[in-house]
């Protein structure tokens, strides 16, 4: 069967001839679930109407329902159905046009047609694309207020039905295009049952798998029917030909990590990470409040707000203090301050740029645990040595290469049990996802630092004493979500 359905309100206006895939009405979609049982087809809705309780929103209700791919979603159909519920996406898209416009001249019209991220305006090529990576919908209609500025006052999902000739022929050719990509050549994919995005950054300076280890992990997937694809920043469009979707770079809710994240979400697939676990633990301030509303154990914490409060951090915790931006990662925007004074000059640095800082006691050991938790459940156990003549297992200020401690691995059974428990309830906290929960074990107990949405999983270290089945958990995770 055809790996794509296109959904038609009524099948004499649609061109048969314009595709090669099977055509089926609305109506018959939604009344005969048995025609795609136990398959998978992408379902391209293009029915009369998108609104709410038409077939046309029932028909993309029922796909994900169904564990089908459909665009547009439901989530799209509801984004697109008032200004105030995507208006976050208005800047980006703006600036994306303005510049568009201004690279080469042109009338600008007062609407545009896009079409699977198309249109028939090539000053407008990569607004498109952008456009039909915050709203996948076959047929989108943006309204333009020209001026110096040109502003969206209006995007709207525009149903075939109401395209004209001109329009159809780019409407058929965009089609073409969108269901020509296929996910691996049939050759390729034929004995995987899964295929799953890892999105990269080949530059990245530290990521938190490196390639070697990616090509490890696709190794033992491949044995389990899983094909294992790296993808970059540049594939947000295709990401909804995966299954699942795995980030192996550095996260950050400002960047394109999170709308990767969110995409994947709003496709109804697997992935790690996922946004809610992003927003919670590139925070800081947030997790530090959720540890302690859930009995965690954390350093003795003070929040700053302002120069008012250096006072009652040093009374409350001493010196030498931790000083931490709120969505500090790698151990940067992480520093030591040994007296009031270099506390009041860094604090009053960082707070220039951040509105909050933390400020927390120091607790000094030779090495950080890191257990990691997969699904509420321990995936690996390792200890971070601290870097050469330093108090972090990273130190950044080398003048080159940033300088690494060592690290010992652990098997679960080898871990002290108050360790595993503290590292499992910290993550059990935040989600059901893959982190990494950084603890210090002294004298006075056992102590969660942060919990990590991104932990480093590299080849020969992380999964040193589990060896091949921290792979095939992870694998096993994602299998399982998508077959629900």
């Amino acid at each position: 069967m055809s790996d794509w359905v296109i959904l038609a309100t009524a099948l004499a206006g649609f061109d048969h001839a314009a595709t090669a895939h099977k055509v089926l009405t609305t109506r018959d979609y939604l009344a005969r679930p048995e025609l795609f049982r136990g398959a998978r087809p992408n379902i391209i809705n293009l029915s009369r109407s998108y609104s709410y309780q038409s077939r046309g929103y029932y028909a993309s209700l029922l796909a994900a329902a169904r564990g089908q791919r459909v665009i547009p979603s439901v989530e799209t159909i509801i984004d697109l159905s008032a200004r105030k519920l995507y208006e976050n996406a208005i800047p980006e898209l703006e600036d994306a046009l303005n510049k568009g416009l201004a690279a080469q001249a042109g009338e600008t019209p007062s609407r545009l047609r896009v079409f699977f991220g198309t249109s028939a305006d090539p000053r407008l090529e990569r607004f498109c694309r952008l456009l039909f990576d915050w709203f996948r919908a076959p047929a989108l209609e943006v309204t333009l207020k020209p001026g110096s500025w040109c502003a969206i006052p209006r995007i709207a999902l525009l149903p075939f039905a109401k395209l004209d000739s001109d329009d159809r022929d780019l409407f058929y050719k965009a089609m073409a295009r969108h269901t020509a990509r296929q996910w691996k050549d049939a050759k390729a994919r034929a004995p995987a049952r899964y295929s799953f995005a890892t999105l990269v950054d080949p530059d990245e300076a530290l990521p938190p798998s490196t390639i070697d280890s990616l090509k490890h992990w696709s190794r033992i997937a491949a044995r389990m029917g899983v094909a294992v694809e790296p993808i970059t920043r540049k594939d947000l469009p295709r990401l909804a030909n995966f299954d699942a979707l795995f980030i192996r770079e550095t996260t950050s809710i400002s960047n394109h990590t999170y709308r990767f994240a969110r995409r994947a979400q709003q496709e109804g697939m697997p992935v790690i990470d996922d946004p809610v676990s992003m927003i919670r633990c590139t925070n800081k301030v947030y997790l530090d409040e959720l540890m302690a509303s859930n009995g965690i154990p954390v350093p003795p914490t003070v929040m700053l707000i302002g120069p008012e409060d250096f006072s009652r951090a040093a009374d409350q915790l001493g010196f030498p203090m931790v000083l931490k931006i709120p969505d500090s990662s790698f151990s940067r925007g992480v520093s030591k301050v040994g007296s009031m004074q270099e506390l009041k000059t860094l604090a009053s640095a960082w707070l220039a740029d951040s509105e909050v800082l933390i400020a927390q006691a120091y607790m000094p050991t030779s090495f950080d645990w890191r257990i990691g938790v997969l699904g509420g459940k321990p995936l690996f156990a390792v200890q971070y040595l601290m870097a050469k003549k330093h108090w972090q297992i990273v130190k950044h200020d080398t003048g080159g290469k940033p300088l690494e401690g060592g690290f010992k691995p652990f098997t679960l059974a080898q871990v002290p049990p108050l360790v595993l428990d503290t590292g499992l309830r910290a993550a059990r906290s935040v989600g059901d996802g893959f982190y990494g929960v950084d603890l210090k074990e002294t004298d006075d107990g056992v102590f969660v630092i942060e919990v990590n949405d991104n932990p480093n999983l590299e080849h020969g270290v992380e999964d040193a004493a589990e060896k091949d089945e921290v792979w095939t958990r992870l694998t096993n995770w994602f299998i399982e979500r998508i077959d629900g």
